[in-house]
C-alpha cells in the first residue's frame, strides 16, 4: 500500500516539536534544493521520486533525529541520481550536511560478483561511516526501511535480494543502535517478502482472535490503572502489539505452532521515575501471580544498545500469560528510538555508559577491518555480533564489561588488552579458580591470572564466542607461522628462477623485489615471500613482473597470426576453456594459473608471445599490471556455451585443526557435492593444525563457492578458500 504523501510543511512542523531552537528555514530550503535537482524523475510506482527523500526525512523525524541529519536525508540521492555535486551541497547547506550526503551516497556506488560479497564489503563501508558520524547509518537505515515499504514494483528476485539482506544486515544493525522502531518494520516486511505464506498465516491467525485478547488487555488496563490511583502513581498504560517475525521466530526457536503460543498479551506500563518502576513492578505482582525466573532488570543493567526496562511475565485474567514492561517516559524514548533519540543529549556533559558502549562496540569493528581483509570472514565474524545476545560481568575494580552470551575468561581477557589474552593463564570467577571453558552468568565478577609463557593455541577458538578476541587469535596464529612460510615462499620463488631457461633466468630484474612487492600492496620482500608461501600468489606471477619490459619487434596482428593455427589438442584439458572473442576467434586459449577463472567469472584475456591466449579473471591483479604496459595485447572475452561434460580444475586451500580422520571428512563432503577430487595434499603444522590443499574438478565459480562454504562449517575447519592452481602431489600423512 502507498504512503500517504508527505508535505515538507508537515515534516518542519515535527522537527520543530523536539527541535524548537532549530533554523526554521533549513528543512524548506533542503526541500526545493532537492526538488528542484529531482526534477521530474519518477520512481518505479509512479510517484514523483521527491516523495521518497521526504518519507525517509518523515522516518527520521519519527525518531527524533536531528534538523541536520533530516536535511542530508532530504538529500541524500541528489549527489548520486542527478548532476548535483557535493561542493553544490556544502556550499548551501555546510560541511556536516555534505559529510552525511557523501557518506550515504559511498554506501551506495559498489558493484559484486557474489550477493554475499556484496553484503560484506556494504556493511563495512556502513561501519567505517559509522565511526564517522552514525547519522549516516541513521538515514541509511530510513531509507531501507521506505524501500521495504514500496517493494512491489521489482522483480521477485530483487525484492527477495533486498529482503534477505534487510533482514540479515539491517534489521540486526538497527536492533545494535537500539532503534527498536525500525527494527521491528524492517523485520516483518522482509518476512512477507521472504515467506509471504508464513507471514499471512501467522497474520490470519492473529486478526482471528483480536477481539477477545483486546477485551482481556483492556480489562488488564483498567485494573491495573486503579491499583496505580490507590497508590498515587502517575502512569500511562497500553497494550503492547507483539510483531509477526518476533512470533515467527520464538515458534521456530521453541519448535511450537501457533496454538501453543502462550504470550501474545502484552502491558507496556510508563511512569515518571526510576522509583516508581520498582513500586509499579511490586503492585503487578501482587495483583497478577508472578511467573518464575521470568524476570528481567535491563533498568540496573542495561542492553548494550541503551534499552533500560523491567520485564515480567504473569498469569493475567483467565490464567492466560501477559508479558508486562516498566520503564520511564525517557527509557521509552531510548527504547523506541535509540541512538537517534540519545543524539539529542550528545552535546556538553560527560559520555553515558551507552556512549561507552557504542564506542567500545566501534574499536571492535574497527580492529576487524584492520586485520581481517577477507570479505566472508569479516561478514561472519560481524553477524556474530550483531546477533549476539549480551551477558554484564564485573572486572574486580566494579567495572562492567559487557560480552556476547556464552563467552568465557579468554573473551574477557582480550576485551581488556591484547597482551592479556595473550598471555591468558587462568581466572577467577567470583573468588573461585574456573577453567578456560567456563560461560559466564550476569554478574560474576572475573580476575584473569596471566603467564609469559602462556600463548594462544587452535584450540582456544573453540572456546571464543566474541569476534575481535577470535581475530586476535587467528593473527597471532598466523604470525606464529610466519618466518617459517617466509622461508617456503622464498624457495618456492629460487625453484620457479631455476626451471626457467638460462637467457630468462639473467634477464630477471631480481634488485625490484621491493617495488614487485608493493604492486601487490605488500610492505617489503619478506611480505612478499610469506604470500608466497601463503598460497596467496603464485611463483610464476611474481617472475613475470621481474621480466624486462617487452620489445618485441612484431605487431599485434603479427602475433595472432603465428600462434592461430596452432592444435587445440597441444593444451591440456583441465586448461581449456570455451570462451566468446570479439575480433580473434580460433586463437588457442588457455587458462591463467596466477587467478584461475571459472566459468561464472568475469574475464578478459591477453595476447601472449607465441602461447595463444591467456584467460584472466577481469580482476586479477597480473592482468591489471599488463594492461597498463600492454594495453593493447588485452581483449575483452565472456564464456561461451559449455557443454555438459566440461569441468575445471580449482584448487581449494583449508586449515584445520589436526586429528586421525580430518582429510577422510573434508573428502566425503566432496564426494556428498558431488565433485571429482583430483588430488590432495596434508601438511602438519605447529601447533596441531594442519594444512590441506584439494585439488577438484568443478562446472563453474558457482559451484566452487558451494564447495567451500559447506567446508567453512565443518567444526574443525578454522579458515577454507579458493586460491590459485599449482602443481599438487597426492595425500600424504
Amino acid at each position: 500500500m502507498r504512503a500517504p504523501a508527505l508535505v515538507i510543511s508537515d515534516l518542519n512542523r515535527i522537527v520543530r516539536k523536539y527541535w524548537p531552537a532549530a533554523d526554521p528555514e533549513l528543512l524548506p530550503r533542503a526541500y526545493r534544493f532537492a526538488d528542484v535537482a529531482h526534477g521530474d524523475q519518477k520512481r518505479l510506482d509512479g510517484t514523483p521520486y521527491i516523495q521518497h527523500p521526504l518519507q525517509v526525512g518523515g522516518l527520521l523525524a519519527e525518531v527524533e533525529s536531528d534538523p541536520t541529519a533530516v536535511a542530508a536525508a532530504l538529500l541524500h540521492d541528489v549527489v548520486e541520481d542527478t548532476p548535483t555535486r557535493p561542493e553544490e551541497i556544502e556550499a548551501e547547506f555546510g560541511g556536516t550536511v555534505r559529510t552525511l550526503v557523501e557518506g550515504v551516497t559511498k554506501l551506495s556506488l559498489a558493484n559484486f560478483r557474489t550477493r554475499e560479497e556484496g553484503q560484506a564489503h556494504n556493511l563495512r563501508k556502513m561501519f567505517l561511516a559509522m565511526a564517522d558520524d552514525v547519522r549516516v547509518i541513521l538515514i541509511k537505515l530510513a531509507d531501507r526501511l521506505h524501500n521495504m515499504r514500496t517493494l512491489e514494483p521489482l522483480e521477485a528476485h530483487r525484492r527477495e535480494a533486498i529482503a534477505e539482506e534487510t533482514l540479515h544486515i539491517y534489521a540486526p544493525l538497527a536492533h545494535r543502535l537500539g532503534v527498536r522502531r525500525f527494527k521491528w518494520e524492517l523485520e516483518d516486511l522482509a518476512f512477507k517478502t521472504l515467506d509471504p505464506a508464513g507471514f499471512h498465516d501467522i497474520s490470519s491467525r492473529i486478526g482471528a482472535g483480536r477481539a477477545e485478547r483486546e477485551a482481556v488487555v483492556a480489562q488488564a488496563i483498567a485494573d491495573l490503572q486503579e491499583q496505580l490511583r490507590e497508590a498515587d502513581i502517575g502512569a500511562k498504560i497500553e497494550g503492547r502489539p507483539k510483531h509477526f517475525f518476533s512470533i515467527y521466530q520464538k515458534m521456530q526457536r521453541q519448535s511450537i505452532d501457533f496454538d501453543h503460543l502462550g504470550d501474545l498479551m502484552a502491558l507496556r506500563v510508563i511512569v515518571e521515575s526510576v522509583p516508581d518502576c520498582y513500586s509499579v513492578l511490586g503492585i503487578v505482582h501482587k495483583l497478577w501471580i508472578p511467573i518464575t525466573d521470568q524476570f528481567s532488570d535491563y533498568v540496573a543493567k542495561p542492553k548494550p544498545n541503551g534499552y533500560q526496562s523491567l520485564h515480567t511475565k504473569v498469569v493475567g485474567l483467565n490464567g492466560q500469560p501477559m508479558e508486562v514492561q516498566i520503564r520511564t517516559r525517557e527509557m521509552h524514548r531510548v527504547a523506541e528510538h535509540g541512538i537517534a533519540a540519545h543524539w539529542r543529549y550528545k552535546e556538553g556533559g560527560q559520555p553515558s555508559r551507552f556512549d561507552e558502549q557504542m564506542m567500545a562496540w566501534m574499536e571492535q569493528l574497527r580492529e576487524l577491518e584492520d586485520h581481517l581483509p577477507d570479505e566472508h570472514e569479516w561478514l561472519e565474524l560481524v553477524r556474530l555480533d550483531l546477533f549476539k545476545d549480551q551477558v554484564f560481568v564485573f572486572t574486580p575494580n566494579w567495572d562492567v564489561i559487557d560480552l556476547p552470551a556464552g563467552a568465557g575468561p579468554l573473551d574477557f581477557a582480550y576485551r581488556i588488552h591484547t597482551d592479556v589474552g595473550n598471555h591468558c593463564a587462568g581466572a577467577k570467577v567470583n573468588g573461585k579458580l574456573v577453567s578456560l571453558d567456563y560461560q559466564f552468568r550476569n554478574g560474576d565478577i572475573v580476575e584473569i591470572t596471566t603467564h609469559a609463557g602462556a600463548h594462544p593455541t587452535v584450540d582456544w577458538l573453540k572456546l571464543i564466542v566474541g569476534s575481535g578476541a577470535k581475530s586476535k587469535v587467528r593473527r597471532y596464529l598466523r604470525d606464529q607461522v610466519r618466518d617459517e612460510t617466509i622461508g617456503v615462499g622464498r624457495e618456492a620463488l629460487e625453484r620457479a628462477v631455476r626451471r626457467l631457461p638460462p637467457d630468462e633466468r639473467s634477464a630477471l630484474r631480481m634488485d625490484d623485489l621491493v617495488q614487485v612487492a608493493r604492486s601487490f600492496n605488500l610492505r617489503d620482500e619478506e611480505a612478499l615471500f610469506a604470500a608466497i608461501g601463503f598460497g596467496e600468489i603464485e611463483p610464476e606471477t611474481v617472475l613475470i613482473r621481474l621480466q624486462p619490459e617487452p620489445q618485441g619487434p612484431r605487431t599485434i596482428a603479427e602475433e595472432i597470426e603465428s600462434f592461430r593455427d596452432l592444435e587445440a589438442s597441444n593444451i591440456a584439458p583441465a586448461a581449456r576453456a570455451s570462451v566468446t572473442m570479439g575480433d580473434i576467434d580460433g586463437l588457442a586459449a588457455r587458462r591463467a594459473k596466477c587467478c584461475n577463472p571459472l566459468p561464472g567469472d568475469p574475464i578478459r584475456g591477453y595476447i601472449t608471445r607465441g602461447e595463444g591466449l591467456a584467460i584472466h579473471r577481469a580482476d586479477c591483479k597480473n592482468l591489471q599490471h599488463r594492461t597498463a604496459l600492454e594495453p593493447e595485447r588485452v581483449q575483452d572475452l565472456r564464456w561461451g556455451q559449455q557443454r555438459a561434460a566440461d569441468t575445471y580444475r580449482a584448487s581449494i586451500e583449508l586449515v584445520a585443526l589436526d586429528r586421525v580422520g580430518l582429510l577422510a571428512h573434508i573428502t566425503a563432503v566432496v564426494s556428498e557435492s558431488g565433485l571429482n577430487i583430483a588430488s590432495a595434499a596434508v601438511d602438519a603444522e605447529k601447533g596441531n593444525v594442519a594444512t590441506i590443499r584439494l585439488v577438484v574438478d568443478v562446472e563453474n565459480r558457482a559451484e566452487l563457492n558451494r564447495l567451500v562454504d559447506r567446508l567453512r562449517n565443518l567444526i574443525d575447519v578454522i579458515d577454507a578458500r579458493a586460491v590459485p592452481n599449482r602443481a599438487t602431489s597426492s595425500a600424504r600423512r
